[in-house]
């Protein structure tokens, strides 16, 4: 028997904000809401992307699950005061991008970093004894320097994940990649310069974003709602939502970014932090 109306949701806009670093928390999460996106069959997604980007694997999964949830629904990409280096990888997975004219954008490139303590171990009288299986096991170890053959074979593996970033941009923007490296070095730009290269559609608030969703679905924009499919709130941010002498959003920040930093170290990263 086919019932004479459709589903609550066919007539709604679902929203899924990714907002600073990404990792692996973030990838699980929208991951879900990917997931719920499909099974409830909205018509269309806005993707609202805050973030500098951020490890290069979750950023792949996120982009593949949008590539592949793309074939079946509308998504716009609107990105907010910084959309950059992963945050644009991600955001190519969706058909449409918009951004504000001076959001920050761009930085597609990759960045690995590692630390050198070791005057700082000599001169506190610290060493390490290293027994390992091959000579490259403890490349990026903090306590030396790399060695050229090491340096070789971490611009190597750079190399390679650039190329994948080139080429992820290039066909999801319908560009070249030829034309993608010509501003793909590192370099951040604005919205408006980003319309200019092809990475952005069109210029725009979060809420022409949201109505651009709508008339893509044939929707209306003033009567369709966006059901915003949210995470749950970090642990310390539930503890602290009743003091008003503390700002929960601020402490969980740098805490994340903490986390961030020390689980991310000797990683290749799709990040740009200034």
């Amino acid at each position: 028997m086919v019932w004479p109306f459709k589903p609550r949701f066919s007539k709604q806009i679902a929203r899924i904000e990714i907002t600073g670093a990404i990792a692996s928390g973030t990838r699980k999460r929208v991951l879900e809401a990917l997931k719920t996106v499909e099974e409830k069959k909205f018509p269309a997604l806005l993707l609202r992307i805050d973030s500098p980007g951020g490890t290069v694997g979750d950023s792949q999964e996120i982009y593949s699950a949008l590539k592949r949830l793309r074939e079946k629904i509308k998504v716009i990409a609107s990105f907010g005061n910084i959309s950059a280096s992963g945050g644009v990888y991600i955001g190519v997975g969706a058909q449409y991008i918009m951004a504000n004219p001076g959001t920050i954008t761009g930085s597609i490139g990759v960045i690995l970093r590692g630390n050198n303590l070791e005057r700082l171990l000599d001169k506190i009288g610290v060493s390490f004894k290293v027994i390992k299986s091959g000579p490259y096991k403890d490349i990026l170890s903090f306590d030396r320097e790399l060695t050229e053959p090491e340096q070789h074979i971490l611009q190597e593996l750079i190399d390679t994940s650039y190329q994948q970033f080139v080429e992820t941009v290039a066909e999801g923007r319908n560009l070249t990649p030829e034309t993608v490296r010509s501003f793909a070095d590192g370099r951040i730009f604005t919205g408006q310069q980003a319309v200019e290269l092809g990475v952005v559609d069109k210029l725009g608030t979060e809420e022409d974003a949201r109505r651009w969703a709508c008339e893509l679905v044939e929707l209306d924009p003033e009567k369709t709602p966006c059901f915003t499919i949210e995470e749950r709130k970090p642990l310390i941010n539930r503890i602290l939502s009743g003091n008003s002498q503390v700002k929960p959003s601020i402490i969980s920040s740098s805490m994340d970014w903490l986390e961030f930093e020390m689980s991310t170290s000797g990683l290749p990263l799709w990040l740009y932090r200034p």
